[in-house]
């Protein structure tokens, strides 16, 4: 093939000012150290610094350590919620945990894809929120846009892609509510 024939990400340009960039790489230092290097009970320590770049965290939450948050300015954490360990939070657009709302170790919330049908491939980015006292299992991937209903419970290693009701136990890749989830006791 020529050179100068199309290809994948041709003219692609970042849709970032460069003060956000700045502001990014700042974040990434403090992230790999200050935030990291901090023991694990200290979810108080890791939540203060979030909120010193622009997080909105309504009170106590956990956030472990290990967990890592691309754009801490588009997180938002409600009372109780829970981010687990190697959590990665890739919020390209806000990503919203309801209270006690808990993402468990390595999951994957993903609120940016690219538009392949385009040759430059510009972003796409659609919000995640995820209800009040969610419970989504290990290795759990969400995708943009998508929504998960109060109390729902997304089990280990599914593929969420579309919006889950509420009171479900929901499994699979693709995700699909499996069964109503009864009412905690």
């Amino acid at each position: 093939m020529s050179d100068d024939a199309p290809y994948l990400g041709r003219n692609c340009v970042t849709p970032y000012p460069k003060s956000e960039v700045a502001r990014r790489w700042l974040w990434l230092l403090v992230q790999a150290t200050l935030f990291r290097w901090s023991p694990r009970p200290w979810h108080g320590w890791r939540a203060w610094l979030l909120r010193r770049f622009g997080a909105e965290i309504a009170g106590p939450v956990v956030v472990f350590p290990t967990v890592r948050v691309v754009f801490p300015w588009r997180l938002h954490l409600a009372a109780r919620s829970m981010l687990g360990p190697h959590v990665i939070v890739y919020n390209l657009a806000p990503v919203r945990l309801g209270f006690g709302a808990n993402v468990s170790q390595h999951a994957h919330l993903c609120a940016g894809t690219h538009d392949f049908a385009r040759w430059d491939m510009p972003l796409v980015t659609a919000p995640i929120t995820v209800g009040p006292n969610a419970w989504l299992g290990a290795d759990v991937f969400v995708g943009p846009g998508v929504t998960i209903g109060e109390l729902c419970v997304v089990g280990a290693r599914s593929v969420v892609v579309q919006d889950l009701p509420p009171r479900h136990v929901c499994v699979g890749s693709p995700c699909r509510p499996a069964r109503v989830r009864p009412d905690p006791a």
